[in-house]
């Protein structure tokens, strides 16, 4: 048939490297491993009351330290407020530092997806 021409309908006709998708998902992978492990290593600070009551955590959400003002100790109540809220902003912290680590490690080696929310994955 003159005049009939192949066309790609696949936008990168190229064949897929099985092989080198399985090394870059392997080589992500051990980076995960790598940046999770040091997430125990970074901490982060946060306060409520002015300073009354400081938290600090790792990256990893774990609660290191609660230092409170011994002035507050008599107010059952402004304790626990004052430590739920820096617990709370510490955690959020935590968990920003945790993130941005993650994606420090995973940088370059996931592909742009639009509509795919990698946020489910700490990314």
């Amino acid at each position: 048939m003159d005049g009939w021409k192949t066309v790609s309908l696949h936008p990168n006709p190229t064949p897929m490297n099985l092989a080198d998708m399985f090394g870059k998902l392997q080589q992500m992978q051990e980076n995960m491993k790598t940046a999770q492990q040091s997430l125990d290593g970074i901490t982060v600070e946060a306060d409520a009351g002015g300073g009354m009551v400081r938290v600090t955590a790792s990256a990893s959400k774990r609660v290191l330290k609660i230092v409170i003002d011994p002035a507050i100790l008599n107010d059952r109540e402004m304790v626990e407020d004052l430590t739920t809220a820096a617990v709370n902003k510490a955690l959020e912290k935590a968990e920003e530092a945790g993130r941005a680590e993650l994606q420090k490690a995973t940088a370059g080696m996931l592909p742009n997806l639009p509509g795919v929310d990698l946020s489910k994955f700490g990314l």
